[in-house]
């Protein structure tokens, strides 16, 4: 099979068999939620539940287990944020003094303390790139 996911092997042979989330959702004794998260890929069946999926989906539990990991499209988490954040801000930092000294409204003290704010994002973000 050259499924990508969990979640995709399980909802494609499902649809095959002409199944409901639900269908699978009452053969297991387990609400069709779960079924749900688990063809989203948010989530994945309890591994005494693996064998009898397997079995519903007439497929053997080698193949099920054969899925590789999808990376997430939509949401990426507060980390992907952060980094966003960690890299715009002295960006637009560097812009304000620059906006601010050009219109001669710049002082010294702010000036240092917004270049400093964008000094202090690279060196975090370059921490956090260490790990």
């Amino acid at each position: 099979m050259a499924y990508k996911s969990m979640g995709e092997i399980i909802s494609t042979l499902r649809r095959e068999k002409g199944m409901t989330q639900k269908d699978i959702a009452d053969k297991l004794g387990i609400t069709d939620k779960a079924v749900s998260k688990w063809e989203r890929d948010i989530a994945f069946p309890d591994t005494a539940t693996i064998p009898k999926l397997a079995e519903i989906l007439e497929i053997n539990v080698e193949e099920l287990m054969q899925a590789k990991a999808v990376p997430t499209n939509g949401h990426k988490g507060a980390g992907y944020l952060l980094n966003i954040i960690l890299k715009a801000v002295p960006i637009a930092m560097g812009v304000a003094v620059l906006i601010t000294s050009l219109l001669g409204e710049l002082d010294i003290k702010s000036g240092f303390t917004m270049l400093g704010i964008g000094l202090a994002c690279v060196g975090i973000y370059l921490l956090k790139q260490k790990d």
